[in-house]
């Protein structure tokens, strides 16, 4: 039996993908390709049984239906280098497998995130864990400055720190999250799908969105049909839940998107009267929105 490789996928590994400041995203590793996922799926020990069409409508298949376990025999390691408050969205991905760089044994580098003055905003008003619109710049360069102020200041108390005999795991409790680590992380295919459709969804931090844009990119280079229907079915697809298909049935029967919200139960008005900013009515509008955009 030969090992499945993808020559585009090998000269990739090892070649550091730049992402904010001083971070990365290197493939340090791959095991399988389409045609694992088709092999598993097929309970085949024959390489190539079928036609590539075949193949691909095979993973189309699987991903319209969901079925998981073939895609979970492609495995990805990737070496990720990311400000620490990226790192704490990161690993709430618990399915994969983490090992992170120890400030315990090895002393922190002097390298810390600022975020560029477009990225400095307003809480959002809709997302309660997100950015919403510009500032002051006044605002903006003074949250900066402070920001650089404050890694420099603790930098400096952490090498004092140091230098005066403390522990390296008590010493770096002074570094704030601005700072970088890094780790290694392997996954399957089919958790870094999840990984990637929640991590490139616009309501995510933008920083974790630039993560995920690269991993994207290099786990495509590797299942190009599987990164395909992923695309189709996942990141493009609209999954419609009963009360929005009652809402649906009425549009096709002439009611206005407003109508069809009240008839389903789709709430679109607080009781106060005032038009709602989140809620599946309000989701519901993004949805036929994104369909009168569709291409």
């Amino acid at each position: 039996m030969v090992r499945p490789s993808v020559a585009d996928a090998d000269r990739l590994i090892g070649v550091r993908q730049p992402v904010l400041s001083h971070g990365f995203v290197a493939l340090v590793d791959y095991m399988g390709n389409d045609s694992a996922i088709v092999q598993a799926a097929r309970v085949s020990y024959g390489a190539g049984t079928k036609s590539v069409r075949d193949d691909r409508g095979l993973i189309r298949y699987l991903m319209r239906h969901r079925h998981t376990t073939p895609f979970e025999m492609v495995e990805y390691k990737f070496l990720v280098r990311l400000p620490i408050f990226v790192a704490r969205q990161f690993i709430r991905h618990r399915t994969g497998s983490f090992n992170e760089h120890s400030a315990r044994y090895s002393i922190v580098p002097d390298e810390y995130e600022i975020p560029p003055p477009e990225e400095i905003r307003h809480q959002s008003t809709r997302n309660r864990q997100g950015r919403g619109d510009a500032l002051p710049t006044d605002v903006v360069e003074r949250f900066r400055s402070d920001l650089e102020r404050v890694s420099k200041d603790a930098y400096a108390s952490y090498t004092r720190a140091l230098g005066e005999g403390v522990a390296r795991e008590t010493a770096r409790l002074l570094l704030p999250v601005a700072y970088y680590t890094q780790w290694y992380w392997k996954t399957n295919l089919w958790n870094l799908f999840h990984f990637l459709s929640l991590r490139l969804d616009p309501h995510a931090q933008e920083e974790i969105r630039l993560y995920a844009a690269e991993i994207g990119k290099l786990g495509q280079v590797v299942c190009p049909i599987a990164f395909e229907a992923f695309e189709e079915f996942q990141v493009r697809g609209l999954g419609l839940s009963r009360r929005e298909q009652v809402a649906v049935r009425a549009l096709l029967e002439g009611k206005t998107p407003e109508q069809a919200c009240s008839h389903a139960g789709l709430e679109l008005r607080r009781e106060d009267g005032r038009p709602m900013t989140s809620g599946e009515g309000v989701e519901f509008l993004e949805k036929l929105e994104r369909l009168r955009r569709a291409e």
